[in-house]
């Protein structure tokens, strides 16, 4: 099962990330610009998402992607590390975030 070390490692091997922690607990950002975060109780972890495409997933998939009622204005989803298929899944959900937070020239090259 992936846990929240599988998060920090596929986070920091993405180009120009750096480990942060805010409201004390770890976050990572791309060129200071935040694109995961993991809650204090690390069974999930928050990343950006538009909001319509959040609507989508969690219709999809509510077993993986859910969003707390505080933070239901925001541009995150939440992804519940135990119903990841595996490491895979988890390094494509957070490139996408990644790519939303990274400068275009980071994101114009080829795939990190």
């Amino acid at each position: 099962m992936l846990d929240a070390d599988d998060v920090q490692r596929v986070a920091l091997s993405l180009p120009e990330t750096r480990e942060k922690e805010r409201w004390g607990h770890p976050t990572f950002d791309v060129a200071g610009k935040m694109f995961v975060t993991v809650p204090d109780d690390q069974s999930s972890f928050a990343v950006r998402c538009p909001r319509f495409d959040r609507e989508e997933l969690i219709a999809a998939e509510p077993h993986k992607f859910w969003v707390p009622a505080h933070e239901a204005a925001s541009a995150w989803v939440r992804v519940r590390l135990d119903a990841l298929e595996d490491a895979g899944e988890l390094h494509d959900i957070l490139l996408d975030s990644w790519r939303q937070a990274a400068p275009s020239r980071l994101t114009d090259t080829e795939d990190p």
